[in-house]
């Protein structure tokens, strides 16, 4: 499974990419509004630290010749730009256009399995199912995942399933579970991926019975043993 961050934040981005464990990036006009700076820069930013990894940028027009007019547009920032299209009538008329013109689009407020099928079946690169906010609303969002995903088994579909809106690390889990392609997840979240009580409890014990060790200053002052 692959992750992406959900975020415009170019310093969590640097961090998450420092780790070595980022496969992308999406972002939208909320995210983006947060960081009250121009968008270009912004996004500018971003491209330069993912290279070829996609990043998804928004438009935000609702009709279908605006939605195409701002996709070409962000398309023509860096090759690895990703149209993110809301779910519309029109939104999956400008993805079929879109993706005759070889630009790459994700199709994002997916709250139903219906709308995901008809996101695959128009030609999406990717589909965002929000398992959040399905969550709030007292549904089950990653049951749409897995139902995605049996589809695009059945029919063989080339849409790449983002399981987004993520609340918290169980929903990583849940999302490698039900075969996800990609999780896109907050900062906050991503970094909680690494905790565990234990793992701090074990670390501190290992490093306290280290001190204990006779030649502890010497070990690693000496040089590489030749193999």
């Amino acid at each position: 499974m692959k992750f992406f961050l959900d975020t415009a934040n170019v310093d969590e981005i640097r961090t998450a990419n420092d780790w070595g464990l980022l496969d992308g990036v999406t972002t939208n006009p909320s995210l983006a509004a947060k960081e009250g700076r121009e968008f270009r820069d912004v996004a500018a930013e971003i491209l330069d630290i993912m290279g070829d990894r996609p990043v998804s940028l928004e438009t935000v027009s609702t009709d279908a010749e605006g939605m195409m007019h701002e996709a070409r547009i962000l398309s023509s920032w860096a090759p690895n730009v990703v149209a993110k299209i809301p779910l519309l009538p029109d939104g999956l008329k400008a993805v079929q256009v879109l993706r005759e013109e070889g630009i790459k689009t994700n199709v994002t407020l997916v709250f139903s399995t219906n709308q995901g099928l008809l996101a695959a079946k128009a030609g999406a690169t990717y589909v965002s199912p929000f398992i959040g906010r399905l969550d709030d609303r007292a549904h089950d969002g990653m049951e749409l995942v897995r139902e995605l995903m049996h589809i695009n088994d059945i029919y063989g579909y080339d849409t790449e399933v983002i399981t987004a809106s993520v609340r918290h690390p169980r929903h990583v889990v849940e999302a490698a579970l039900a075969g996800a392609d990609i999780v896109t997840v907050p900062f906050a979240v991503m970094k909680k991926l690494f905790n565990h009580p234990l793992t701090d409890v074990g670390l501190e014990n290992f490093l306290a019975d280290w001190e204990t060790v006779p030649d502890k200053d010497d070990i690693f002052r000496d040089e590489l043993v030749p193999a």
